[in-house]
């Protein structure tokens, strides 16, 4: 993680989210009226004044309140408070001081970095001078009044907040690091496996459906790899997403796989491949993006020497024609596999990057055409010249002949195979086109 680090800290409701979001300068976090929508650190990347910085947005603390995620969410924040550079600690100037905050005001007492009371909502004269009250909280070195809604005041708070940086920081710390999504249904062990791959309670893990609502980004860096991980709510048919905050949670995890380079889809192993499994892989391939399938649970199920083969026939034929994704079976509970499951999804991010040359192209697949070339359509013969890689993001070879358009599709995936038989690209989509020459 980056230096630079600006965590916003505060009882729920008190716009924190609103905050974050106008600090990193889009909709990232996802902000309602209820209290508790934000569960997890969320982190997003801003810059002011020629200074770049980290802001993490946590859930609101509480203390004493009977919701089964409190304790969960309190030991993210204090895991926000020591990560960061320069706290943010919000409050709210239309409801004034409560006893969260100034319960709150004694969990900050134990850091000594910078503190800075942002009193939100203090939109109207009226409301800025009612912020004198926050003063008896006796933390931070001062009070800004903010609108998070309409950004006014925030100029002035984020002066005084890159005071404190001493460099100028990196513009976007992730890019160019690849970035594996983590997809599925709600419950299958999505943030289990991603706590575990990370070494510490970096998301909230419950027996309860729909825990994650924010796409949650962590920076992966052991065993000379390194990567961004998204943990994603769990993606859910439209008929059964019954609350706007559920709504939010599934646009959020949809982003997450348009911007993943490798979609990790785990499937429960005790239910097997279902229709959403199917929708959310047809989604990953449609958008171009790597896949590795992992069958999460695996412990639980009885085996004999057959089963692995049967599971993983049963998930091809499901998903066909996509035939070129591999299958792992894992056990987030046991920590079976899990290294491997992240090894193959980097195998499937080189395949992905890789660029053949075009010599090698044609030395390979033309001696493949000439024993099997296109069949002749209207007495019309057609003849491939040469082939090559397009210089794009995702695998594209583009195949010059005389007849492009009478080149059909079962001929086009005869050529995919080629190119999979002698160059791999497991995991991957690729796109074969057909040029005039």
């Amino acid at each position: 993680m980056s230096s630079n680090i600006i965590a916003i800290v505060g009882r729920p409701n008190v716009g924190k989210s609103t905050l974050f979001n106008r600090l990193i300068g889009r909709r990232m976090a996802i902000m309602d009226n209820e209290s508790g929508v934000t569960r997890d650190r969320s982190y997003g990347h801003g810059d002011w004044t020629g200074k770049y910085y980290t802001v993490i947005d946590t859930g609101g603390y509480v203390h004493g309140s009977e919701d089964i995620f409190e304790e969960e969410i309190n030991k993210q924040v204090e895991l926000a408070i020591k990560e960061a550079d320069v706290i943010l600690f919000m409050v709210d100037v239309d409801a004034g001081l409560t006893g969260l905050d100034e319960e709150f005001a004694n969990v900050l007492r134990r850091t000594h970095k910078p503190i800075y009371v942002v009193a939100n909502k203090a939109d109207t004269n009226a409301r800025m001078h009612q912020m004198g009250e926050f003063y008896s909280l006796g933390v931070g070195k001062e009070i800004f009044p903010v609108s998070s809604q309409s950004g006014s005041g925030t100029g002035e708070l984020l002066d005084a907040v890159v005071s404190h940086f001493e460099d100028a920081g990196v513009e976007d710390p992730d890019a160019g690091i690849p970035r594996l999504a983590v997809l599925g249904r709600p419950n299958v062990g999505k943030s289990s496996f991603v706590n575990l791959l990370l070494g510490e309670e970096r998301n909230i893990v419950t027996d309860i459906a729909g825990t994650t609502r924010d796409a949650i980004h962590s920076r992966y860096n052991a065993y000379g790899k390194e990567f961004i991980i998204v943990d994603t709510a769990g993606l859910r048919r439209k008929s059964k997403v019954s609350e706007d905050i559920e709504f939010y949670s599934v646009m959020r995890s949809v982003r997450a796989l348009e911007d993943a380079d490798v979609c990790i889809v785990i499937l429960d192993a005790t239910r097997g491949i279902e229709a959403q499994d199917v929708n959310i892989i047809a989604l990953a391939e449609k958008n171009r993006k790597g896949i590795v399938i992992l069958v999460n649970k695996w412990d639980l199920v009885e085996k004999d020497t057959h089963t692995t083969k049967q599971f993983e026939e049963e998930i091809l034929s499901r998903i066909a024609p996509i035939k070129y994704v591999p299958v792992i079976f894992t056990s987030v509970l046991t920590k079976q596999r899990i290294h491997k499951a992240v090894e193959k999804a980097m195998e499937v991010y080189d395949n992905k990057t890789q660029k053949i040359p075009t010599s090698k192209l044609n030395d390979l697949l033309l001696p493949e055409i000439d024993r099997y070339p296109p069949p002749a359509i209207k007495g019309k013969f057609v003849k491939i010249k040469y082939v090559t890689q397009l210089p794009t993001h995702n695998p594209t070879f583009a195949f010059f002949c005389n007849l492009p358009q009478y080149i059909k599709e079962p001929y086009t995936r005869y050529l995919e195979n080629q190119i999979r038989k002698h160059f791999g690209f497991e995991g991957v989509p690729i796109k074969v086109l057909f040029k005039k020459k």
